[in-house]
C-alpha cells in the first residue's frame, strides 16, 4: 500500500521527478505514481484526491508546470498534506509554476519546494511520515546525519 502518492500534471514531468522517486525508494517509502492534469483530467484528479486518505495515503506530492494548479486542486479535495513541486518551464523558467503554487487561498495550503525540487519533496514527505513512525524517524535522522558528514 502506497504511503505517498506522486501525481504529475504531465508525462513530460517524469524525468524531472526522478530524484523524488529515487529518494522515496532509498528511504523504503511505498509510493504510487499517477499522471493526471488538473486541466485535462479534472474528474480523475478529483477522484484520486477524494479517495487518497481512504486508500492509506499519508502524503501527496504534486508536480506541475506553467498554470500549475494541480497541487491546489488536490489540496481542495483532501485533508492530507500536499507538497507542490513547481516544474521548470520554457516560458518563464518555472516562476509561473512557483507562483501558481505558493499563492494559495487561506484554508487550502500546500507546502511548496523549489523549482524542480523533487528530491526535497521526497525528504519533506519522509519528515511528515516520521511524525508518526519510529522507522521513518530513524531513517530521516540517519539521512540528516549523513548530510553533516559530507
Amino acid at each position: 500500500m502506497a504511503l505517498v502518492s506522486v501525481i504529475l500534471g504531465s508525462k513530460s514531468d517524469l524525468e524531472a521527478m526522478e530524484p523524488c522517486t529515487k529518494k522515496l525508494e532509498e528511504f523504503n517509502v511505498p509510493y504510487e505514481l499517477i499522471v493526471a492534469s488538473a486541466h485535462r483530467n479534472p474528474a480523475k484528479v478529483h477522484d484520486f484526491a477524494a479517495a487518497a486518505a481512504d486508500n492509506g495515503v499519508k502524503v501527496i506530492i504534486a508536480a506541475a508546470g506553467k498554470a500549475a494548479h494541480l497541487a491546489g486542486v488536490v489540496a481542495a479535495y483532501t485533508t492530507l498534506p500536499v507538497i507542490a513541486v513547481p516544474m521548470r518551464t520554457s516560458d518563464l523558467g518555472g516562476l509561473d509554476s512557483l507562483l501558481s503554487m505558493v499563492q494559495m487561498p487561506t484554508g487550502v495550503p500546500v507546502a511548496t519546494v523549489a523549482i524542480n525540487g523533487a528530491a526535497n519533496a521526497a525528504i519533506l514527505a519522509l519528515q511528515i511520515l516520521a511524525t508518526s513512525s519510529e522507522v521513518y524517524r530513524e531513517t530521516i535522522q540517519a539521512y540528516k546525519r549523513s548530510l553533516s558528514e559530507q
